[in-house]
């Protein structure tokens, strides 16, 4: 197992929370602006005006220490994963581990990878974990996404969360990681210069060269390593642009859809970028039995894939209600028009 990434100590997920903004805005509502009559999803969520990646990722914090039932002191890191972080110069992590009351004695740091910087920052807390430095870590990946106006990606671009406080292997753990594997490549699909507000892409480019082939090239790598197959996970999360990328992933790999619908939420509240697979994963738990097995593949775009293996356990039964579930959040929503999305995300700052 050379290139699996494998901690000298077994570590795993003691509390997870997720958050998505109550406000929604429909596909048909966005392409009656633009004139345009094909759309990726049915709708996305839309943050409120005082909310944002940082917010969110504060929500998302708070149900996942209802979940572990910690001492927030116990937690030796907080790692923030986003790629709309409201300051430039400072970090979030700073803000959010002095809400939920962890500081001042822990490490706190941004991660920035497009959409996969909350599996970035998971990686770190499994490493910092796993090595003994630390008790408990925090990874946090959560996004208001942008999307130009007009531009396609103005139909997915999305705002939610999810948090994960990891620790070692016991019986308090409600799932463990078996292991992970990543894939990075320079392939320059999706960016956003400093100083610009919306984000450029390649269009086609996004899809073979970017995102399938390090989906593919992460998920084979990370089974190729254990020995698995398809039928050795009972859940499949990838990261969700859209609705149709993850289930063709599903497909080139043999992995049935019955296995991703239940974390495929893209449909319903958009591209949630660096929060995507966390939320997923996160509405993945919320029904999971102990003992199934989820495939985590996330994706960044630049680009390159994390992806994890990640066993549940008994915990999951007395902790999941803790906090509220994930489809809370989804089906607790608040349609708005165009004219109110623009202002909630404040697109005539142009």
């Amino acid at each position: 197992m050379g290139k699996l990434l494998k901690p000298l100590k077994d570590v795993g997920i003691v509390g997870y929370g997720a958050y998505v903004p109550m406000y929604r805005i429909k596909d048909e509502e966005i392409g009656r602006v633009w004139g345009i009559s094909s759309f990726p999803i049915q709708e996305k969520s839309v943050n409120n005006l005082d909310e944002d990646a940082l917010t969110i990722g504060i929500e998302a914090a708070k149900n996942a220490l209802k979940r572990a039932r910690i001492d927030p002191k116990e937690i030796r890191a907080v790692w923030f994963g986003t790629e709309s972080k409201p300051y430039a110069v400072k970090p979030s992590a700073t803000v959010i581990a002095e809400a939920i009351g962890a500081t001042p004695d822990l490490d706190a740091a941004d991660f920035e990878f497009a959409c996969k910087a909350g599996t970035e920052a998971l990686q770190a807390a499994i490493g910092f974990v796993g090595s003994g430095m630390a008790k408990y870590a925090m990874a946090i990946g959560s996004d208001t996404s942008q999307g130009r106006p007009g531009d396609h990606l103005e139909f997915t671009a999305a705002a939610g969360g999810a948090a994960y406080i990891v620790g070692e292997k016991s019986s308090e753990t409600l799932a463990y990681f078996e292991g992970s594997y990543s894939y990075v490549t320079d392939t320059p699909d999706f960016w956003r210069r400093q100083h610009e507000h919306y984000p450029r892409h390649g269009n086609r480019f996004t899809g073979e060269p970017a995102y399938f082939h390090q989906i593919i090239s992460a998920a084979k790598g990370l089974m190729e390593e254990f020995g698995y197959s398809a039928s050795d996970f009972d859940y499949a999360v990838f990261h969700q642009p859209n609705v149709k990328f993850p289930l063709t992933a599903a497909k080139i790999l043999g992995i049935p859809k019955e296995k991703v619908l239940p974390g495929l939420l893209s449909g319903i509240i958009g591209n949630t970028y660096s929060g995507a697979t966390l939320v997923g994963v996160s509405a993945v738990l919320d029904v999971a039995k102990p003992g199934d097995r989820i495939l985590w593949v996330s994706f960044g775009s630049g680009a390159g894939s994390d992806a994890f293996s990640l066993v549940v356990q008994d915990a999951i039964e007395e902790k999941r209600d803790l906090a509220p579930k994930t489809m809370d959040y989804v089906n607790r929503k608040k349609y708005i028009d165009y004219a109110l999305y623009a202002k909630h995300r404040r697109k005539y700052v142009m």
